[in-house]
């Protein structure tokens, strides 16, 4: 099978155990991918719908400068998504690890003392003594099994919740240029005139109306409620920033 092949039937085969209804309620698949992907992608929708909202305001929907901002705004946004997302991503882990080794320092050199932690954070879960006592006794047979318990209880910390900065920093970017390309793309193919100021406000308020019903999807929520939020906000910010716009272009001109 050809390559290209093979990839658009992973993507679908992806896609279709994404869309396809839960197993139990319980089921969270997709959620550790449902913050930077929701944000970044709304981030860069409002951000950008703004941006252009506040030129188009400002310089009378002029398309030269709304389509410079609307590129200007897609690369910086996107690049400090990506920056921050990695940044963020990265400093988790090298958190994580300072923990890890000095809990292993700990467990060395202190063990009656962390044993006693374990046992309280346990008791604090509602174990009786006895429980605790049997338990924190099996967990402090394996060393690296007591650490991953101590930072996981004690920290809060877990590898399981954090996952590649590079791939957070990635995805971030996307999310982000995904979103802020909805509102610019109207310009870019219809020129001048009322027609793509239009088409932008339309296409972003859909698009924030989507990522609201996916968003509902996840969280088990009014899927129409969260669709109306998400547009309501973003056409919100839009609107506001197209008025500051049209305020500033007159005082200025």
């Amino acid at each position: 099978m050809p390559l290209t092949a093979r990839i658009t039937t992973a993507a679908k085969a992806r896609v279709s155990a994404f869309t396809a209804p839960p197993s139990n309620p319980h089921e969270t698949r997709g959620s550790s991918v449902v913050r930077p992907v929701v944000f970044g992608a709304t981030d860069g929708l409002v951000c950008n719908l703004s941006l252009i909202m506040g030129v188009a305001g400002a310089a009378g929907q002029e398309p030269h400068s709304i389509v410079i901002a609307g590129v200007a705004g897609l690369l910086a946004g996107g690049f400090s998504m990506a920056v921050g997302e990695y940044i963020s991503v990265q400093s988790q882990r090298e958190l994580l690890y300072y923990q890890i080794e000095l809990q292993r320092h700990q467990l060395r050199h202190t063990p009656k003392e962390e044993h006693d932690i374990l046992i309280d954070i346990y008791r604090a879960k509602g174990l009786s003594k006895a429980e605790a006592e049997l338990i924190t006794k099996k967990i402090m047979r394996d060393p690296e099994k007591a650490i991953e318990t101590f930072v996981r209880e004690e920290i809060g910390l877990s590898a399981e919740t954090m996952g590649s900065p590079i791939a957070a920093g990635i995805g971030s970017m996307s999310a982000f240029a995904t979103g802020a390309i909805v509102p610019l793309l109207p310009f870019l193919l219809l020129g001048s005139g009322g027609l793509p100021f239009a088409v932008s406000i339309g296409a972003s308020v859909a698009a924030l109306f989507g990522i609201g019903l996916a968003v509902s999807r996840l969280t088990h929520r009014s899927a129409l409620l969260s669709g109306l939020r998400q547009a309501a906000m973003g056409g919100a910010a839009a609107a506001v920033t197209f008025a500051v716009g049209s305020l500033l272009g007159t005082a200025v001109g």
